[in-house]
């Protein structure tokens, strides 16, 4: 059965705590943590668990509210950057969710509350229950920190913020650097599965977790090979290739390979992946093996510019980390 190509458009969630956001203020999180709003993991239900307020529930949720006015937290980005979209997701809150929810934006040097100049990002829409709520955003400003609002109270299970972060104040000064870190500005354009583990994970910082923080295929049952395609900081003169398989054990890749090309010119996803296998190699096919860290010195495109890499495995499987080493150039 033919995948079905998953296009990620470059786009990374930038509320993440892999950047480093965090909620600096809420109103009330009585029921629930504001924090839980941020977990780059799926909400979930348990059954029958509750804690000395009342249900547990896997997001943030404020008490009934009883006077005039609204509940809101303010998330600070870990990396400054523009949203393209929105996700309101009230997984779960069946009955406890707000009426409606709106989002604003501040781009500021401080994190001075009282000083904050907000700007509508997401007017007031309503809200379903136990939905996701994709909104896109017409806005091209630079945030800092945001305002999630919810009315007049109730739960949220994540906030989702699909964006890019912002380079302007990003300098390498052509030092050598890991061109494949989400903390760089590195970004997934496509794959063509991540059933157990999302992609982004392979641009984590750090070490994998367990086996769900890595990026991981479903079984092979035909012919063929799983990829994901990565746009990565412009870089040259590439030393190192890492690639880490730690926690997948019974599940990891027989070998892998990875193709690169440098693309001066905007080129659509479709375009890009339709001509990834023509790329040049960057890493043969190589063996791996289970929870260990594989560091390749690259033989290949040793002089050559790069922006986009392919990173194939065989036949399937999960890998934690994936790190490339060069120079990053303008």
């Amino acid at each position: 059965m033919k995948n079905k190509i998953i296009y990620k458009n470059n786009l990374i969630d930038l509320a993440s705590p892999i950047l480093g956001s965090k909620v600096i203020f809420k109103t009330d999180d009585f029921f629930a943590s504001a924090n839980r709003i941020l977990n780059p993991s799926p909400p979930v239900f348990k059954e029958g668990l509750f804690d000395k307020n009342g249900k547990w529930m896997d997001g943030w949720e404020s008490r009934r509210k009883r006077t005039q006015g609204h509940d809101y937290l303010i998330l600070k980005l870990g990396k400054p950057g523009s949203i393209n979209k929105v996700d309101f997701d009230t997984s779960y809150f069946n009955g406890n969710q707000p009426s409606m929810v709106s989002l604003e934006g501040c781009n500021s040097k401080t994190d001075k509350i009282k000083n904050f100049r907000w700007e509508k990002i997401v007017g007031k829409i309503k809200t379903k229950a136990n939905s996701h709520h994709l909104v896109k955003v017409k806005s091209h400003s630079i945030y800092t920190h945001l305002k999630l609002n919810i009315f007049p109270d109730g739960g949220i299970a994540r906030l989702r913020l699909y964006g890019s972060i912002s380079q302007k104040n990003i300098k390498f000064n052509n030092k050598k650097i890991n061109l494949a870190s989400i903390l760089n500005g590195a970004s997934v354009v496509a794959c063509n599965n991540e059933h157990f583990g999302s992609t982004e994970n392979l641009l984590a910082p750090g070490k994998g977790k367990n086996m769900g923080d890595g990026w991981e295929t479903r079984r092979r049952r035909g012919s063929g090979f799983d990829w994901v395609i990565l746009k990565t900081v412009k870089g040259k003169e590439i030393k190192n290739i890492e690639i880490s398989t730690h926690h997948f054990k019974g599940n990891y890749p027989n070998s892998c390979s990875v193709q690169a090309t440098f693309l001066s010119k905007k080129a659509g996803n479709k375009r890009i992946i339709q001509y990834s296998n023509k790329w040049k190699f960057l890493l043969n096919k190589s063996n791996l093996s289970a929870n260990k860290s594989h560091k390749f010195k690259n033989r290949l495109m040793k002089s050559s510019k790069i922006n986009y890499v392919k990173i194939n495995i065989f036949p399937d499987g999960g890998i934690s980390r994936f790190r490339m080493f060069g120079k990053a150039i303008k």
